[in-house]
């Protein structure tokens, strides 16, 4: 009988539409660096087959699975668990299959936090957040976990900012209010660090949040969700100003990193999936 095994690793991610998700570019590049003989096969599931999808996983041995749209929600009533952070932000994009059992975990605050951490501690730091959507609360909450200062969060329909806000303060040590973005949002004195987390300026390099330039002080680290382009124009008038700029494909990269080592125990090179990133988004490695 043969020695050879001719039988890969499954990962993947079940979205829809998921033609655009890059996902799969990186992580099956880190695979091959590493040596990993596994995919990740980039999966079409509809709000109907999501059931249908996860129980497949499990029968096919699927070591794990993100979610993305609009399954972050609805995948929690198919699992037997849920991590810590999962638990607080009401959400899951990252599903590992351990003996059957389905854990859900949020890799989305996680993979910014790893990204944050090359530049500044959060720790003790004044952060000033832009936008409450999924990434916004996710973020926040694991800001707050990680012994965050204070988190103000702003959003044009401020009774969003004001429930991502009240998350913070009722599950982690950290001080949070809430405020209305009417405007141009206006940064206060004594804030560390800066984060748009809003998809403004996914796929225009000109496109800008609504936020007061002159209020950015030199210093701050000024953060953005947005992996493509990298170097968004929020990103380049803030580092016009003095300030740190941080790209969101770290966080999307992180992402990657932590999901496999929760569903592999193996930890892949960041460097490796940021290139190949960069090679998609014809990108170069400025900011």
């Amino acid at each position: 009988m043969s020695t050879q095994n001719f039988r890969s690793i499954l990962t993947g991610s079940f979205s829809t539409p998921c033609a655009d998700n890059p996902t799969v570019v990186m992580i099956e590049a880190a695979y091959r660096h590493a040596g990993i003989d596994a995919r990740y096969i980039n999966c079409d599931v509809t709000a109907a087959h999501l059931a249908d999808a996860v129980k497949g996983a499990v029968a096919m041995e699927w070591v794990g699975f993100n979610c993305s749209l609009p399954h972050k929600v609805a995948v929690i009533a198919h699992l037997d668990e849920l991590a810590q952070a999962a638990r607080i932000i009401g959400a899951v994009n990252c599903v590992s299959i351990r003996d059957g059992r389905l854990v859900g975990d949020n890799t989305d605050g996680k993979g910014f936090l790893a990204s944050l951490r090359d530049v500044s501690d959060p720790a003790g730091r004044h952060v000033f957040l832009l936008g409450a959507g999924g990434a916004a609360r996710a973020i926040a909450v694991e800001l707050g976990l990680a012994g965050a200062g204070h988190i103000t969060v702003v959003n044009r329909d401020p009774e969003k900012a004001a429930t991502i806000a009240a998350l913070v303060r009722d599950n982690t040590g950290c001080d949070a209010t809430a405020g209305a973005w009417a405007g141009k949002a206006r940064i206060p004195a004594g804030t560390d660090i800066v984060i748009n987390a809003t998809s403004v300026g996914l796929g225009d390099a000109q496109a800008m949040p609504d936020v007061d330039l002159d209020t950015l002080a030199s210093g701050q680290v000024v953060a953005d969700v947005i992996p493509n382009p990298p170097m968004t124009r929020f990103l380049r008038e803030a580092h016009a100003r003095g300030c740190t700029p941080l790209d969101g494909l770290g966080m999307l990269v992180n992402q990657g990193v932590i999901g496999v080592e929760l569903w592999l125990g193996k930890t892949l090179d960041a460097g490796v999936m940021k290139q190949a990133l960069r090679d998609i988004f014809g990108a170069s490695d400025a900011g």
